[in-house]
């Protein structure tokens, strides 16, 4: 049965709830995100902070962001960086969607990352933890020629590294309205969260109304700027992996993760349209 629209008045969350998944607590807190290529300390931290991540896989493709490629920083010098890319076609062009995005040359992106990766790290005291993800990742590309299936991937891999216990969503599988913030709240609200992580770059365009109207707190996500955090907006999270230990990252996160709580706790909704 198709998931119930939740412009409808009376549709409820679960309604929409795929019945093959096991739904989060209620009233948690949602992160909503592009599947991104073995993303980004900062990008990390979001999704780990949350309950769930719903995966934004039927909005438009961007070459020039993060969802086919990651830039690799070298263990001994961070500020030395090289791009890992994903060929990809595009079949339907520049309209084409995240979901719809074909792997060109499956085998040589294959080589290709595990290659880069391992010439990279593999000196890393660490490297064990990450060649175990990096092995499915790279498995992977014999079953699947979808670019997306990769990205989030290697984002579950890395996940799963640093011990998250949350639940993985896909947008393209929940109904909700158009317009980004109402989809944005749309999506959150059907996952029954209390609290929506907004990364700083998405403040910026964010309309809060829509998740006020609907109950939703908003809660902007930042991180440190030092330490471990220091090149965490511009290389892989794979860097701070392999130089500081899954370990230590997990215990950074946990913490990034709690501060974002407690200001979540902080705030007040306005009450819900009572349409």
């Amino acid at each position: 049965m198709p998931p119930t629209s939740v412009s409808s008045p009376k549709a409820s969350p679960s309604d929409s709830w795929p019945p093959d998944l096991t739904r989060p607590s209620p009233r948690g807190v949602c992160a909503i995100h592009q599947p991104n290529l073995f993303p980004r300390l900062t990008t990390l931290a979001k999704l780990f902070a949350a309950d769930y991540w719903i995966v934004l896989d039927d909005v438009q493709f961007t070459r020039r962001d993060y969802q086919h490629r990651t830039r690799l920083a070298a263990l001994s010098d961070p500020d030395h960086r090289q791009w890992l890319s994903i060929s990809t076609h595009l079949p339907n062009g520049r309209s084409t969607l995240i979901r719809q995005a074909r792997i060109t040359d499956g085998h040589r992106c294959a080589r290709r990352t595990a290659q880069m990766i391992h010439q990279h790290y593999s000196h890393s005291p660490h490297w064990p933890e990450l060649a175990s993800c990096l092995s499915t990742v790279v498995d992977l590309f014999a079953t699947t020629d979808r670019t997306a299936d990769i990205a989030e991937a290697s984002t579950r891999g890395l996940l799963h590294m640093l011990g998250w216990p949350g639940t993985i969503l896909h947008s393209s599988r929940l109904d909700a309205r158009p317009g980004r913030s109402r989809r944005l709240a749309d999506l959150a609200t059907i996952t029954e969260a209390q609290t929506y992580l907004c990364g700083t770059g998405g403040m910026k365009y964010l309309d809060p109304e829509p998740f006020h109207q609907q109950g939703v707190n908003i809660t902007a996500f930042r991180t440190p700027g030092d330490g471990i955090w220091t090149h965490g907006r511009a290389i892989s999270a794979l860097w701070a992996l392999m130089a500081y230990g899954p370990r230590d990252v997990a215990t950074e996160l946990r913490d990034s993760a709690r501060v974002a709580r407690q200001t979540t706790h902080g705030m007040q909704s306005r009450p819900a349209n009572p349409e």
